[in-house]
């Protein structure tokens, strides 16, 4: 064997894989599309290129298909290893598709190509917007317009007013991550103020705000049609206006929604989680709210990168012989093909070589490519030619069952490929009925006999040389089933036991395999349902528990040895309940019924003897219900029946279920979602009543219809109220559904006036009947007095109370004490106290100290506010001290006394005068205790059981109680003092 160096082109001679110590260039590590950031603090980006080869590899690199030339780019360009270094990046000037070559003396292989862009994301638009006000309950949108930026992904929030306050994202508030705009279904108070989109840059880590934007009115957002790749995850958005809010309900026009499917905020985003081919189709989202619904519809694509399907590897082939490199790849769109070798590109659609040459030997690559990216796969072919040589596959020894069939193999390394010829002991064979030597060499012996026992030899000859091996062939006893399975008729849950025995060659080893319908059960995972009964080597009988639906079919027993196998089979019937019906649909349709019809599903043996039919709403859409059908009893031959009792105007889908004396089956998939025809309502609103509210006003209140009693489209209340001694009915018209009042304003309706009043629903089929007649008063007049004689004074440093006299009208509900401070603050900004009616005075807390405040008081009723009273002033007191009392000594003075003695506290300027002290004591865990006053300093407190014990000592004012100083003291039986432990806040002593 030799290697020959031939103008930079290696021919292989009688080379095998085992002696190869070199071998072409295989890449570890190529380069990935990359993104500079135009603001990165470092100022370089490297490109990676490593191969593994033997001698190691050359690099160089190509930019747009241009060789870089690092002698003269040094100042940018630098190769550390096979990596590219680009220093200082210029945008105009390294902007590219940039890929490397690896070269040994075997070949040259090209990397991926990948991309160096700069990513960049620029400030908003400083342009001002001039704001706009939006009606509470009107839907909105505010627009984003990010600015420009690279890489076209971008993430958005919002802020409201200031940073880091951001927008809660709910079922009524929604941002799209596509376009930036915040969607609002319904705007209420809780929404005005100034809005700022955030966008922010993932690939450049970076994040620009927008200026203050006005709210402004747009049309519901629909998804487009959009182009998925397998296996990505993609989002579909959809968002409707409305009010009320509505909901949104996603589906699958031409199919179920796949199961890898998330919805997410309040139903805006419908996620895809690993999109596959079948998942493509038209989705449709629906915004369902009481005043109706609304429709869009896009088509979801699915695509493919391209993927490998059959992919070459590296391969020694015989000199002259044909062979094609297999190359193939999946894709959507279709792969496009290409080949290169040692770098250069091929224009060949398929490497297929006739008559192998040592030119043809070198590194191929095969690059398959559609818009969505390209893929690279590399191997090495290597040409060579030997003489045939048995050293690493010398013919085996070979065993052969009686009556049966074997092949000898004969494969030796050579090439071109050889003539062969075969001997048994010293008789040369020749192909006749039994014996056939094949194209590859190998040999075919048929009804295998015990004169066919023997030595056999393989003889190999080509233009290079000539070898021999020889092995030899035993001959066994067949195998034979000798107890075949039995065909079995059973039911569902029963156990059934298929037999299977056979004859076998003693010195062989035997087992049996059951498979069903062609595939192999597989005894220990399916454990619960098959078992292998143990009696005997030579049997293989198998236990069926539990038997289902499912396990009905052609058993086949196997028995194998090492050389040879036989089968045996036979058909196992399970007779179970019915399976699920097919096709349901509804013929026709009245207001309260409809008409389906349906196909029949498999019996499984047994007869059906009924169906039953269930349905279920958009009001129960997770609730299946028995119907009420005609006839009452739907019989087992029937494929057709009538649903009763439905209400009219609402969305139903059904399904049928078959029984028979063995169970009942699963049930059929639903049919079409279908509405049954509109109707007259029945119902009436209940709950009729009202009253109260603003002077000149009649307040009429009801509970709404609900929803399924609508019976049609345009549902509204008709509001009919006259006073108790009148005779003409006045009737309103109220279109909302879900209206709960209606509010008539008229000044001359006189207060405290009592009124019939009666509601009745309609729809845009008819009226309904009205509802019980109540009677209601109109609203009274608000107070016309104001409270007189407001007085009070300062109970502390911020307490107060407040009196007045009560007004003489009969019409006053309560009464608003309100207060606030000056020169301070604002009336706008007072304190609020509610008073019954009852009361004429109240405690106002949570004041100023050492502060003058104004206080007016106002009567009220439901009708409203009346006139304020003059203004009061009260100036709270002076706050307390500030710092506690420092105590200064503790004494038992007998068994039962203790004497504390604390330091006189001195007021501060600002602080009220110090009018005496205040001591707490009580049982530690104990909520309350005893309270002592006094002007000392000191004071002896008489202990009547051991225990712990806490102490509070503060000063107190007429400004109220200062700081707090505490002691702990532990009374035991033993009146000697253990242990003293004293500070100026706190005190532990123990007794």
């Amino acid at each position: 064997c030799f290697t020959a160096l031939l103008f930079n082109r290696v021919s292989f001679v009688c080379l095998s894989a085992e002696e190869a110590t070199g071998y072409g260039p295989v890449f570890e590590e190529q380069p990935v599309d990359t993104i500079y950031p135009e603001e990165s603090p470092e100022a370089k980006i490297t490109m990676s290129c490593r191969a593994r080869a033997n001698p190691p590899a050359t690099y160089k690199w190509k930019m747009d298909s241009v060789e870089i030339d690092l002698d003269t780019q040094s100042s940018h360009y630098s190769l550390v290893g096979g990596n590219l270094v680009i220093s200082n990046p210029i945008k105009t000037k390294h902007v590219g598709q940039y890929f490397c070559f690896a070269t040994n003396i075997y070949g040259t292989v090209i990397s991926r190509e990948a991309s160096v862009q700069f990513g960049y994301l620029d400030l908003f638009s400083s342009e001002e917007r001039e704001s706009v006000y939006v009606k509470e309950g009107q839907g909105a949108v505010l627009l984003c317009a990010p600015p420009p930026h690279h890489p076209g992904t971008l993430s958005f929030r919002w802020i409201l007013n200031e940073f880091p306050t951001f927008i809660p994202l709910d079922k009524r508030r929604f941002v799209s991550q596509i376009t930036g705009n915040l969607y609002i279904s319904k705007v209420d108070s809780s929404d005005s103020g100034n809005y700022s989109c955030i966008a922010s840059s993932p690939s450049i880590s970076k994040s620009v705000f927008s200026n203050y934007i006005p709210l402004v009115p747009l049309a519901e957002l629909k998804f487009p049609d959009t182009t998925a790749l397998v296996g990505q995850n993609i989002t579909l958005e959809c968002f409707a206006l409305g009010n009320p809010v509505p909901e949104i309900r996603w589906k699958k026009l031409d199919g179920q929604l796949p199961p890898n499917h998330e919805l997410r905020m309040s139903g805006a985003h419908l996620h895809l989680y690993n999109v596959q081919f079948e998942d493509a189709g038209s989705f449709q989202c629906e915004a369902v709210n009481s005043r109706g619904k609304d429709y869009h519809a896009a088509r979801v694509s699915v695509e493919a990168f391209p993927e490998w399907v059959e992919q070459m590897s590296s391969t020694e082939q015989d000199l002259s012989r044909d062979y094609t490199m297999p190359c193939v790849a999946s894709g959507k769109p279709e792969p496009r093909i290409r080949w290169l070798k040692n770098g250069q590109l091929s224009h060949r659609k398929e490497m297929r070589f006739s008559s192998l040459t040592f030119d043809d030997s070198g590194m191929y690559q095969c690059i398959a490519e559609n818009h969505h990216g390209v893929i690279y796969a590399t191997a090495e072919l290597r040409v060579y030619a030997c003489a045939p040589t048995f050293e690493h596959n010398p013919v085996k020894r070979v065993m052969a069952a009686k009556n049966g069939r074997v092949v000898i193999e004969c494969r030796p390394k050579a090439a071109p490929k050889p003539s062969f010829s075969w001997s048994k002991d010293t008789e040369l064979l020749h192909n006749h009925t039994r014996v056939f030597i094949w194209e590859d060499g190998s040999l075919e012996i048929r009804n295998v006999t015990r004169a066919d026992e023997g030595r056999y030899t393989c003889f190999a000859e080509n233009d290079r040389g000539k070898a021999n091996s020889t092995g030899s062939l035993l001959v066994t006893e067949s195998t034979k089933i000798t107890l075949a399975p039995s065909n079995a008729d059973v039911k569902v849950g029963e156990n059934t036991r298929m037999q299977c025995a056979a004859s076998h060659d003693a010195s062989l080893d035997i087992t049996f395999v059951w498979s069903l319908d062609g595939r192999v059960i597989d005894l220990h995972k399916e454990s619960h349902h098959y078992e292998r009964t143990l009696n005997g080597s030579s049997n293989g009988e198998l236990l069926i528990k539990n038997l289902q639906l499912k396990h009905a079919g052609r058993y086949t027993c196997t028995a194998q040895t090492p050389i040879d196998n036989v089968t045996a089979a036979a058909h196992l019937v399970v007779r179970g309940p019915p399976g699920a019906p097919g096709g349901v649909r509804v013929l026709n349709k009245t207001d309260k019924s409809v008409t389906l019809q349906w196909s029949r599903g498999a019996d499984n043996h047994n007869p059906i003897s009924k169906y039953t039919i269930q349905y279920r709403d958009s009001f129960s859409e997770d609730v299946w219900k028995n119907a009420t059908t005609s006839p009452a009893d739907v019989e087992g031959n029937a494929e057709m029946a009538t649903v009763v009792d439905l209400f009219p105007w609402i969305e139903y889908e059904f399904r049928v279920i078959a029984t028979s004396t063995l169970g009942k089956g699963e049930p059929s998939s639903p049919s079409p979602k279908d509405k049954t025809l509109e109707a007259f309502p029945v119902v009436a609103p209940s709950d009729v009543g009202g009253g109260g509210g603003t002077s000149r006003e009649l307040t009429i209140t009801w509970t709404p219809v609900q929803p399924q009693y609508y019976y049609g489209p345009d549902f509204g209340y008709i509001v009919a109220f006259k006073p108790q001694d009148g005779a003409q009915w006045m009737r309103v018209t109220v279109a909302d559904p879900q209206a709960k009042h209606y509010i008539h304003r008229d000044p001359s309706i006189p207060p405290m006036t009592e009124y019939q009043v009666k509601v009745k629903a309609f729809n845009g089929k008819g009226e309904g009947p009205f509802s019980l007649t109540a009677a209601i008063y109109s609203a009274q007049d608000a107070p016309s007095e104001a409270p007189g004689r407001v007085d009070g004074k300062a109970l502390s440093a911020t307490d107060a109370i407040v009196w007045w006299l009560p007004l003489s009208q009969g019409n006053v509900d309560g009464y608003q004490v309100k207060y606030w401070r000056i020169p301070d603050d604002s009336e706008g900004g007072a304190e609020t106290v509610v008073v019954p009616g009852s009361e004429n005075h109240t405690r106002l807390e949570s004041m100023k100290p050492d502060s003058h405040y104004l206080v007016e008081v106002r009567g009220y009723n439901s009708a409203g506010y009346g006139p304020a009273s003059e203004h009061h002033q009260i100036h709270t007191k002076k706050p307390p001290p500030s710092r506690a009392p420092k105590i200064i000594g503790q004494k038992l003075k007998s068994h039962s006394v203790v004497n504390i003695a604390w330091e006189h506290v001195k007021p501060l300027a600002n602080e009220a005068a110090i009018e005496g002290y205040k001591v707490l004591y009580r049982q530690k865990g104990h909520s309350t205790g005893t309270l002592y006053t006094t002007s000392k300093q000191y004071i002896d407190l008489p202990f009547h059981a051991d225990g712990n014990y806490v102490v509070e000592v503060r000063a107190h004012s007429e400004g109220g109680d200062g700081a707090v100083a505490q002691i702990n003291i532990n009374i035991t039986g033993n009146t000697r003092i253990h242990h003293l432990l004293i500070n100026s806040d706190q005190c532990n002593v123990v007794f």
